[in-house]
């Protein structure tokens, strides 16, 4: 049986047409019409709540507290790639900083997802560089450990495959595989005209759930034609 290297350099990304029609829709629609899935978990948060992203994944797996492998995948990154770093959760080191998010900036890097923890964060803000992480620690990290990238990885909980859909705002980060973005992206685009129908009905007084009393009856809080 083959197996895998553990660096994998070739693999399909999202168009950066499909990226671009993607970031005008908030993360959350996107979660909404995938079956709301693909949402990792709320500990990874935009570093400042103005921090937006969208690109494909670029995956990489680290040893806690360790960023050698970070620094290959800055190496091999392409322009639009979003680094998502499975870095355990473990928040006892930082595994970025400054030098490496200019860095990622220069190469054209859209943004990165880390399950960790990262420093220099005003600085970062200053950059306006989108950063989303687990928190922030001033220790910095080894460069010891081998680690993987380009391979599936798990980051705030969910399954990321290099390659995927990323998109993160205020409210937190998104994946989408990559083969059902465009099925997706249209029927976000639906969520998003019925979304504004039904706002602009609640302004007109039209303040009901039509669905509530099916929902109430069905969850047994209401019983027979009983309404509220």
């Amino acid at each position: 049986m083959n197996q895998l290297p553990d660096i994998v350099r070739d693999f399909e990304r999202v168009s950066s047409d499909l990226i671009r029609q993607a970031s005008a829709f908030q993360p959350a629609i996107l979660a909404d019409v995938a079956g709301r899935r693909g949402a990792l978990h709320g500990r990874i948060q935009a570093l400042r709540h103005r921090m937006k992203l969208a690109g494909s994944a670029l995956t990489v797996e680290v040893r806690p507290g360790d960023n050698l492998m970070i620094h290959a995948a800055i190496a091999l990154a392409k322009p639009g790639d979003v680094l998502v770093i499975d870095g355990k959760g473990d928040q006892s080191a930082a595994l970025m900083g400054t030098i490496m998010m200019n860095a990622c900036r220069q190469v054209g890097i859209a943004g990165v997802v880390i399950d960790g923890a990262v420093r220099d964060s005003v600085e970062i803000d200053e950059m306006g560089f989108p950063v989303f992480s687990v928190g922030t620690n001033p220790n910095g990290p080894t460069k010891l450990a081998s680690g993987r990238i380009g391979h599936p990885v798990s980051v705030g909980g969910v399954a990321v495959r290099a390659g995927d859909l990323v998109i993160g705002d205020a409210d937190g980060v998104v994946v989408v595989e990559r083969e059902k973005v465009e099925t997706l992206l249209q029927v976000a685009a639906k969520k998003v005209e019925d979304e504004a129908a039904r706002i602009e009905a609640i302004k007109n007084g039209n303040t009901a759930a039509k669905w509530l009393n099916t929902a109430l009856r069905n969850a047994g809080v209401l019983s027979g034609n009983e309404t509220l």
